[in-house]
């Protein structure tokens, strides 16, 4: 007997899920994954403290949009451009998952998609 597990598919509206073919949140099953998620626009002079909140703000909604919550959330994954901005990403990191605690990675990398982008985060969460 196989069991049809259902796929749900997150947009946040965002023009660019359209252009590269992706969606903000998939949830299959109990596992929600949280693409790779930065700032709005609206963030282009912010600081790196600052566009980590608002994407994490972002994945908030989507893990609540897929059923879910920022405590349901157990690894993130975070690219930043600067590793000077480590400490600044992970103070709002800390605010946001300070009693979750989710297993997590921070990395540099060498560019985003856009030149002001500070910072992108991934989140990956499972439902109990």
């Amino acid at each position: 007997m196989s069991t049809t597990i259902t796929r749900n598919n997150i947009s946040s509206g965002g023009a660019y899920e359209e252009i590269f073919g992706y969606s903000r949140a998939v949830r299959v099953g109990a596992d929600i994954h949280v693409s790779g998620t930065c700032a709005p626009v609206t963030h282009e002079t912010s600081n790196a403290y600052e566009q980590a909140r608002a994407a994490l703000e972002i994945i908030g909604k989507a893990l609540v949009d897929a059923g879910g919550a920022i405590r349901d959330v157990v690894r993130t994954v975070v690219y930043v451009r600067e590793i000077s901005d480590a400490d600044h990403v992970a103070r709002a990191h800390r605010e946001v998952f300070g009693e979750v605690r989710p297993a997590s990675t921070l990395v540099q990398v060498t560019s985003m998609l856009r030149p002001w982008q500070k910072v992108e985060i991934e989140a990956y969460a499972k439902l109990t």
